[in-house]
């Protein structure tokens, strides 16, 4: 069995943070789906029904879903956009393969690629998406500036993922929350700590939910929806490639 403790729990260059999370998610992959709902006590599932229900209604889009892992996200887009033609990325052969097991849609394709840089020409993508996707980029920047190359002009991006607050305290105690829960399940399900308690070491580095606002309008981003749930802890947001497009987003007005 491949253990993390072969490269240690680095994720401080873009190219050891690529390591660990390939070793990361090939490890997790057997068990992914169930910790993605025991880590969130089942929400996992509403956040990202909120995510899709928030998308703007376009008839045939081209979407891509970085970080794809099992395919949630990817075949909750298939549902939305039956004419859409929907590609589903990930670094990790082992998600893919379940992803591909899970995939009943022909307009569907999954594919094992980089998240930055992204292997699509300019303006290709009329949304793009992603679940605990801009966490775990090598290089924050260099993603969000991969995505808003290939994003179409006024396309819309749509992330859900853990959300840091401003406060130290607050990171604290939400740093050690997350890494005794994800601990308790990652030794569980893996047999190893920092299998799912690494959530809580990648938020260390990972700007509070005003520095990411702020890096998203600097890389050029409209926040057009900003939902936290489960106390904060995560957030989904979804956004429009330049300011001032006429774009409609539906706010889900279902209980979350």
């Amino acid at each position: 069995m491949k253990r993390l403790s072969k490269i240690g729990n680095n994720l401080s260059t873009p190219v050891l943070k690529r390591q660990f999370n390939e070793l990361h998610f090939t490890i997790s992959a057997p068990h992914y789906d169930l910790a993605t709902r025991v880590l969130s006590f089942g929400q996992d599932v509403k956040w990202k029904r909120f995510l899709i229900e928030a998308l703007p209604p376009l008839k045939n889009p081209v979407c891509l879903d970085l970080a794809c892992g099992t395919g949630d996200i990817t075949f909750n887009l298939a549902k939305k956009f039956p004419q859409g033609r929907i590609e589903g990325i990930d670094i990790t052969q082992p998600m893919l393969d379940i992803a591909r097991r899970r995939n009943s849609y022909q307009h569907v394709t999954l594919v094992q690629k980089e998240m930055c840089p992204l292997d699509y020409p300019d303006r290709y993508a009329d949304l793009i998406s992603g679940g605990y996707a801009l966490r775990n980029a090598p290089d924050l920047k260099h993603a969000l500036a991969e995505i808003h190359r290939v994003l179409k002009p006024c396309g819309t991006a749509a992330f859900l993922d853990f959300s840091k607050p401003e406060n130290k305290v607050l990171q604290n105690i939400e740093y050690w929350l997350l890494k005794m829960w994800g601990g308790f399940w990652g030794l569980l399900l893996h047999r190893d700590l920092r299998v799912h308690g690494y959530i809580s070491a990648s938020l260390k580095a990972y700007p509070s939910r005003e520095q990411l606002q702020k890096i998203l309008r600097e890389m050029g981003f409209e926040i057009l929806t900003c939902k936290r749930f489960f106390l904060g802890i995560t957030q989904v947001m979804i956004l429009q490639k330049s300011a001032g497009c006429p774009i409609e987003i539906r706010i889900p007005t279902k209980p979350f």
